[in-house]
């Protein structure tokens, strides 16, 4: 099956993770992805967290897969020399260096658009260019607590609370996949490259714009009626944090199943939509609620809702997640068991769907990792494994023109 990108080369000068994500979704739909790394170290992550010896982390392996490893050293001149023919045969260069990283190395943006004017260069940054913090250095938590993510993450007594999601990281690099994209259609209409940036700030804040919201409103009105505080706590002139309460306006929270006391991880999260009252009323046995004039609107609920969520919870006392859940669809509530990791890698739904998948790789054994959260009619995604460090070294010197003799040169000083 042709690949939607297949004919695309990109470099990729990524490393840890929003980058690397970005580059693997690319690679999964078909471009030719060469990740360009150090010889005798490459991608920090793939000896970060190891759980093998000698072999390339998890962290690595998950973030990397169908992609080619070049190593090259661009401070020998050798190596320039290399660089610059892979860019005048590429489509797209993808970094996340500091600032100026790309400049020092001598191929800034006059530099590559000169070496191939049809080159697209998109990199990640901590923040947008001219940004007062421009020249901080960002990882996953720091872009969450500068988006906006973290102020608005936990309970109202507490701190502020990180994600385990990567919002900074991956998030950014699917954000950045989308810019690349949009601009190769942009190069079929005009012919030209262009830059793209994502900010791992501005990725973490377009995910939180239901908070920005929800400023304007507090700003307007002075609360929140959606929210646990309302209406008996207190507001102050910012979005609080709301626990486990729902961002669109129907109220939610994660209740305890049957195991709780055990199973750290017996609870379901329940949605009462205004829509779905009555169902609930049936499928809790409590018809009596449905025509109450202090259940029946969303309104009257709220100042009671977490009695009425304790309610739930003592229907749920007999009940596993999945047996709640079961009964609940039936119903068209929304709800969901909490699911953990473990459970995630065995889902057979996910393993048929190609979510979650099982590669070989040469030195680890077999390994499970994401597949593509994209389905398509006509394009499964094949997922293969991660690069050994420097494994297509050849194979792409080869594809640049260069012999056996200037590969084994190249190698005698170390360039490569």
């Amino acid at each position: 099956m042709t690949k939607p990108l297949e004919g695309i080369r990109i470099i990729d000068f990524t490393h840890v993770q929003a980058g690397p994500a970005c580059t693997q979704l690319l690679a999964w739909f078909g471009a030719d992805v060469i990740k360009v790394e150090r010889p005798g170290s490459g991608d920090v992550t793939r000896n970060q967290l190891r759980d093998i010896p000698d072999a390339d982390a998890l962290y690595f392996t998950m973030l990397n897969s169908n992609k080619k490893s070049l190593t090259l050293d661009t401070k020998k001149p050798e190596g320039k020399e290399v660089l610059e023919k892979l860019i005048r045969e590429s489509d797209v260069l993808v970094e996340n260096f500091g600032p100026g990283a790309l400049d020092r190395m001598g191929f800034s943006w006059e530099r590559l658009n000169e070496l191939n004017p049809k080159m697209i260069v998109a990199s990640v940054k901590g923040f947008s260019d001219g940004h007062h913090y421009d020249d901080l250095k960002v990882y996953e938590n720091v872009a969450q607590c500068a988006g906006g993510a973290a102020s608005t993450t936990g309970f109202w007594d507490g701190p502020p609370t990180i994600s385990a999601a990567a919002l900074g990281d991956s998030n950014t690099g699917m954000h950045l996949a989308i810019g690349i994209l949009t601009a190769l259609l942009g190069r079929d209409k005009t012919g030209k490259g262009q830059k793209v940036a994502v900010s791992m700030q501005d990725s973490v804040l377009n995910l939180c714009r239901v908070k920005l919201r929800d400023q304007q409103r507090l700003e307007r009105v002075g609360y929140l009626e959606e929210y646990p505080q309302y209406p008996h706590g207190e507001f102050s002139d910012v979005v609080p944090r709301g626990g486990n309460a729902g961002g669109g306006g129907q109220p939610g929270w994660v209740l305890k199943c049957k195991g709780w006391e055990t199973d750290p991880n017996a609870y379901i999260y329940f949605t009462i939509q205004g829509h779905a009252w009555e169902p609930i009323c049936k499928a809790l046995g409590k018809p009596e609620w449905i025509d109450d004039p202090a259940y029946k609107t969303a309104e009257a609920r709220q100042p009671h809702i977490f009695d009425i969520f304790k309610t739930i919870e003592g229907w749920l006392a007999d009940k596993t997640k999945f047996e709640a859940v079961d009964i609940l669809r039936k119903f068209d509530i929304p709800c969901a068991p909490v699911l953990t990791m473990k459970e995630l890698a065995n889902d057979p739904s996910l393993r048929a769907s190609g979510t979650i998948v099982e590669v070989p790789h040469k030195k680890r054994g077999s390994y499970l990792t994401v597949g593509s959260p994209i389905k398509f009619s006509d394009l499964k995604p094949e997922i293969t494994a991660s690069p050994l460090l420097g494994e297509h070294t050849e194979e792409v010197l080869a594809s640049l023109g260069y012999s056996k003799q200037d590969i084994f040169n190249l190698r005698e000083v170390k360039a490569v």
